[in-house]
């Protein structure tokens, strides 16, 4: 045998004059033994010439129909399904030109049944060929040295599963040898797929691992929810085996191969969803030959927004931020992977309203991509009138100043906190929904973009807790029942440049997100993701909600309703909203009271421009004791007791100090 493997080796660098000499000599060997199944394995003196004539047409027919079907070019080697099928229909072609050349050119007499019986026969032994030159070639993969690899299962029986399964045995060099398959679908069960067996079900899984010795499970589900992901992990930390996964058919890149591809597990692959898609032909038509401004261009979703607006050709790219060092590495990285596109960075602060005002009106862009905003929920808890100042009134004057730039678009980030908020952050980001919708009446087109969490940011969950995890631990979460939506950095910036193709101005869109994610699950699976066990290796600890936190955050606020986009993973919000006057009056005043550093006036005024905001505890005592007593201090703490039966708190004022929750 491995005589043969090598000759096949070495014929393999002809196997073009090789592959036509045989497929020449399987067409005179199919014919010749259909004339012998005819006539009882002995042709008659009388069919001889009959014989002779057919071979002759048969051969060169079939070598011509053969040819222009482009099975000449086949690799045997790599013979599959779709082959089968063009093999078939070039030996049914050729059979049939071959008959319509036979019956006029052959004696007369010629036997009927050797039409059919050499189809058959063509056709099996051009197949049996390929066939035998696959299995010679797969052999040393099939039946390799195993010494020194890793034994594999695959956890997924299905198309992804079954082709990781030939691509590894193609590869011998990868050094994983395939011991079986586990899938949850019990009709799979002891089932041999490719001569491998489907060994267990997920739930068997560890079990099975300790068995059959297994050292690590490639992950081959791309549909598989959060949940499936957590499942296994821990099932693989229970038996002390390793465990990758291959990509979302979303994210496999045409041409390459699933192996190319198996990667360590991800916290995206915790989240239970299937990252969102959109079309990229608007996005590329609104974009293409424009000029395209970014504030906050230097945070997590700012600077993913610039890498994603560079790929679709704009003809320039304004960056402003305050922040001097990331900014400044966000011009290096852009110029080195974006050079045809022009990158001007521009510092300043959105507060700043002459210095905004200048950087539109001088490069006069026709899109604003509004992401500059405080979003740290217990920081802004502790900031309130710079939470304002920065979040509503830094957004109301850049919407001011890109009208007066003539912009054709404004696209405000939002977030889900700013549903039924409870902090001060959400409170703001609703108040500056509110603002620029207001403003869509005018000559820009005004929209707000509103979602979860994101992977991966700057004061992201999953940042925090990779930091708790090198220093040993504990992770601390606030509640074991809190729960958040997530998106990925990229998916977010996509849903952002979609929205400014979308809409005729005023709305809010929201990304369909799937499920809430659990944050003591995602602790404890990116405890076991390091490679550790949650409560043995890493301590996770219950700290308590911080000041402004909810348990889970909300998407749409009651009043509003649902409106189908053209995605159907996207849904566009209509609320309640104010007037222009009724914003500007707002806005005015809470410049006066953020310039007098009154508390409790501006938590009122909020109340009256968010009726639904319930302000924490924590703030609604700070308004008791920081704010500026008026000349009636009883008028103030009557004020007081209604904001806070407003705001839901059992609570009650005694000498100025709030008791109770």
């Amino acid at each position: 045998m491995k005589l043969l493997i090598r000759t096949a080796k070495s014929l393999s660098r002809h196997h073009r004059p090789i592959a036509l000499a045989v497929q020449l000599a399987l067409i005179v060997a199919a014919g010749t033994l259909a004339f012998l199944l005819r006539f009882e394995l002995e042709i008659p003196a009388a069919y001889r010439r009959h014989w002779q004539t057919a071979l002759i047409v048969w051969a060169l027919a079939k070598s011509l129909v053969f040819a222009l079907a482009g099975l000449n070019r086949d690799w045997w080697r790599f013979a599959c399904i779709y082959d089968l099928k063009r093999l078939a229909a070039g030996n049914l072609v050729g059979t049939l030109v071959s008959v319509a050349i036979i019956l006029r050119v052959a004696p007369a007499g010629f036997p009927r049944s050797i039409y059919l019986l050499d189809l058959v026969l063509c056709f099996v032994v051009t197949l049996g060929a390929r066939v035998a030159v696959r299995v010679i070639a797969d052999f040393p993969t099939l039946n390799g040295n195993t010494q020194g690899k890793e034994r594999t299962l695959i956890y997924g029986a299905g198309n992804a599963g079954v082709s990781l399964l030939d691509e590894i045995r193609q590869n011998p060099s990868l050094g994983y040898e395939i011991v079986g398959f586990a899938d949850d679908d019990p009709q799979k069960a002891h089932l041999l797929i490719h001569g491998t067996k489907v060994l267990c079900s997920g739930a068997s899984l560890g079990s099975t691992a300790k068995r059959h010795l297994i050292d690590t499970v490639l992950i081959a589900i791309p549909s598989a929810s959060g949940a499936q992901i957590g499942d296994v992990l821990r099932r693989c930390h229970e038996s002390g085996v390793s465990f990758k996964t291959i990509p979302s058919l979303g994210e496999v890149i045409v041409g390459r191969g699933l192996v190319t591809q198996i990667r360590e597990v991800a916290a995206q692959d915790l989240l239970g969803r299937t990252p969102v898609r959109v079309a990229e032909a608007g996005i590329r038509e609104k974009i293409h030959n424009r000029v395209v401004a970014v504030t906050g261009a230097a945070g997590s979703i700012g600077s993913e927004l610039c890498r994603q607006i560079a790929r679709f050709g704009p003809r320039s790219v304004i960056a402003y931020d305050i922040a001097e060092t990331p900014l400044f590495e966000l011009e290096l990285e852009m110029k080195a992977n974006f050079p045809a596109v022009p990158f001007c960075p521009e510092i300043g602060s959105i507060q700043n309203a002459r210095r905004i005002r200048e950087v539109l009106e001088h490069h006069r862009p026709s899109i604003v991509y509004h992401a500059a905003a405080y979003k740290h929920v217990p920081m802004m808890e502790g900031h309130i009138f710079e939470a304002v100042e920065n979040n509503v009134l830094g957004t109301y004057g850049t919407a001011l100043a890109a009208e007066q730039a003539d912009v054709e678009d404004f696209v405000m980030i939002s977030t889900d906190k700013a549903v039924r908020p409870t902090s001060v952050m959400g409170v703001t980001k609703r108040i500056a929904e509110l603002a620029v919708n207001s403003m869509q009446n005018r000559t820009t087109r005004f929209v707000s973009v509103r979602f979860g969490n994101v992977l991966g940011s700057n004061g992201s969950v999953v940042q925090l807790f990779k930091r708790q995890i090198a220093a040993g631990g504990p992770l601390t979460v606030t509640h074991p029942g809190m729960q958040r939506y997530f998106m990925t950095i990229p998916e977010a910036a996509q849903l952002v440049l979609l929205a400014s193709t979308a809409g005729r101005g005023g709305e809010i869109f929201v990304l369909d997100m799937g499920e809430p994610v659990k944050i003591l699950d995602l602790a404890n699976n990116l405890i076991r993701l390091s490679g550790l066990q949650p409560d043995k290796d890493i301590q996770i600890e219950i700290t308590g909600a911080r000041p402004g936190e909810k348990l889970y955050e909300e998407l749409q606020l009651l009043e509003e309703s649902t409106v189908p986009t053209r995605h159907d993973k996207i849904k566009t919000f209509v609320g309640p909203c104010l007037s222009y006057d009724e914003v500007r009056t707002h806005i005015q005043a809470l410049r006066r009271i953020c310039a007098a550093r009154d508390v409790t006036e501006l938590l009122l005024r909020i109340k009256d421009i968010v009726p639904e905001y319930n302000p924490s505890a924590d703030m609604l005592r700070r308004a008791l004791t920081e704010g500026n007593e008026p000349v009636d201090g009883r008028r103030r703490k009557s004020e007081m007791q209604y904001a806070l039966r407003l705001s839901g708190h059992e609570a009650t004022v005694q000498s100025g100090t709030l008791v109770g929750q």
